[in-house]
C-alpha cells in the first residue's frame, strides 16, 4: 500500500465525531451547521432533481454556474472574472486536490501556514512536493515580514492560503496580505487561496480576496465553497478561480478525480449565488449572533475564548482557563465524561505544536450550543486546576 496512506492516522475530525456517537455528546466539533441553510435554493435543487437533468455535467460546470460564480464575486469582492476561468468541482477539498496535483512537481517546494487545514499536507505530499512552514502562534496568530522571509525560498512553487482561516478564526488584515503578496511576486510563486469561509467575517470586515493585490490576479488560484456560503456542507460544489495558464492543468486534474458534480445542486447554487445582498448580510449576523452567545458563556464560566473574526469557530485558551490539562487530554476527558466534543489545535501542526488551545463551532442552533455549554462547565470541574 500507499505508505502515506497506509500509515496515516484517523482524521481528528472524525475521530471526535465518533466519539461524540459513541457517548452521545453535544458535537461542537466538527465545522459543520445545524441553522442556517435557504428554503428557495433547497427547493430549486428539488425542482431541479425532478424537471431536470441527472445526467452527467459537463466537465467545466453547467454553463449557467460559471457564469454565477463569475458575477458574484464582480458583484461582491469587486473581482474581474471571465466564466471561462471558472471550474465547478465536488466540493472545495476536490478543488484543492486538483490545484495541487495540477501545479506541484516533484521536488517543489509548498509554503503552508500551521495550523493548517488537515487535508493541504497529504496532498503536497502525494504530489510530490516539499513542505515548507510558517507557525502561527496564539493569541495574535499574525503573518510576519521575518516568517515569510525564513520560509520562502529560490524553488518556493507554490503557497496554499487560507484566509478567513481554520482554525484560529483569524481574517488577516491587508497589511499582511499585502506581505504575503510580495513575497509570491518576488519569489515567483503561485498562490492557492482557500476562501471557502469568505461571507463569514464580522465585526464590519470585509473579504479581501488575495487575487486583488498588485500582481497577484495572474498568479491565484482562488477556491470557494457553496457549502460554507449556503450552510450546505453536504452538497460538496465548489469552484476555482484561475487565470488559464493555471487553469486548463488544474481542470485536466479535476476531470480524473471527480470529472463533474451533480447538476441539480450546481443549479440550485447558481441561483443562490445570484441572491440579494439582504442574504448574505443576515446570514452573516445570524452566525456573528451565535458567535458572541458562545463566547459570552464560554466566559461566564470559566472559559478564556479567543477573538474569532471570520469563519465558524471560537478558539478557547485552556492554560488561561485555569485548565493545566493539554488540547487533546482535555478532548478525550470532555467528550467521554462530560458529554461534549470540541477539536484539539495540535493535529493542526506538522511541527511544534501549540497544546493548550480547544476549537468550538458556534454554527449551532440555541439549544445545542446550551447543552454543549453545560457539557462544557462539567468538562471545566473535571479538569480545572487548583
Amino acid at each position: 500500500m500507499n505508505p502515506l496512506y497506509q500509515d496515516m492516522p484517523v482524521s481528528i475530525f472524525a475521530h471526535m465525531s465518533a466519539l461524540a456517537v459513541e457517548h452521545k455528546a453535544v458535537n461542537l466539533g466538527q465545522g459543520f451547521p445545524d441553522f442556517g441553510w435557504p428554503e428557495d435554493v433547497l427547493a430549486k435543487a428539488a425542482e431541479a432533481v425532478t424537471h431536470g437533468s441527472n445526467q452527467y455535467a459537463p466537465m467545466l460546470g453547467l454553463p449557467p454556474l460559471r457564469e454565477a460564480v463569475a458575477a458574484h464575486y464582480g458583484r461582491h469582492q469587486g473581482l474581474e472574472v471571465d466564466p471561462a476561468e471558472v471550474t465547478v468541482t465536488s466540493g472545495a477539498t476536490e478543488a484543492l486536490a486538483a490545484a495541487i496535483l495540477a501545479l506541484v512537481s516533484p521536488g517543489d517546494e509548498v509554503l503552508l501556514f500551521q495550523p493548517l487545514y488537515d487535508a493541504y499536507l497529504p496532498l503536497v505530499l502525494r504530489a510530490g512536493g516539499v513542505p515548507r512552514f510558517v507557525r502561527l502562534a496564539p493569541p495574535d496568530w499574525r503573518i510576519t515580514a521575518e516568517a515569510l522571509a525564513e520560509a520562502f525560498t529560490p524553488r518556493t512553487r507554490l503557497v496554499i492560503f487560507n484566509n478567513p482561516h481554520n482554525p484560529t478564526a483569524r481574517v488577516f488584515t491587508q497589511g499582511e496580505l499585502a506581505l504575503l503578496a510580495e513575497a509570491c511576486v518576488a519569489h515567483d510563486a503561485i498562490a492557492l487561496t482557500d476562501e471557502v469561509w469568505e461571507h463569514l467575517v464580522f465585526d464590519g470586515r470585509a473579504h479581501l480576496p488575495l487575487a486583488s493585490l498588485a500582481g497577484m490576479a495572474a498568479r491565484t488560484v482562488k477556491v470557494g465553497s457553496a457549502g460554507k456560503i449556503f450552510s450546505l456542507t453536504g452538497w460538496k460544489v465548489g469552484w476555482i478561480l484561475a487565470p488559464r495558464r493555471l487553469g486548463e492543468p488544474i481542470a485536466k486534474a479535476h476531470q480524473y478525480l471527480a470529472y463533474a458534480t451533480p447538476p441539480n445542486l450546481q443549479a440550485a447554487v447558481a441561483y443562490g449565488l445570484a441572491k440579494e445582498q439582504a442574504y448574505f448580510d443576515t446570514m452573516r449576523a445570524a452566525f456573528a449572533a451565535a458567535r458572541d452567545g458562545l463566547a459570552e458563556r464560554l466566559r461566564a464560566i470559566g472559559y478564556a475564548p479567543l477573538p474569532a473574526e471570520g469563519s465558524y469557530f471560537v478558539d478557547v485558551d485552556l492554560t488561561a482557563s485555569g485548565i493545566a490539562a493539554d488540547d487533546a487530554s482535555f478532548c478525550e476527558r470532555a467528550v467521554r465524561e462530560a458529554g461534549v466534543a470540541a477539536i484539539p489545535l495540535a493535529p493542526f501542526y506538522a511541527e511544534r505544536p501549540v497544546t493548550n488551545i480547544v476549537r468550538l463551532c458556534f454554527a449551532k442552533r440555541e439549544e445545542t450550543l446550551a447543552a454543549g455549554l453545560d457539557a462544557l462547565a462539567r468538562a471545566r470541574e473535571l479538569m480545572r486546576g487548583p
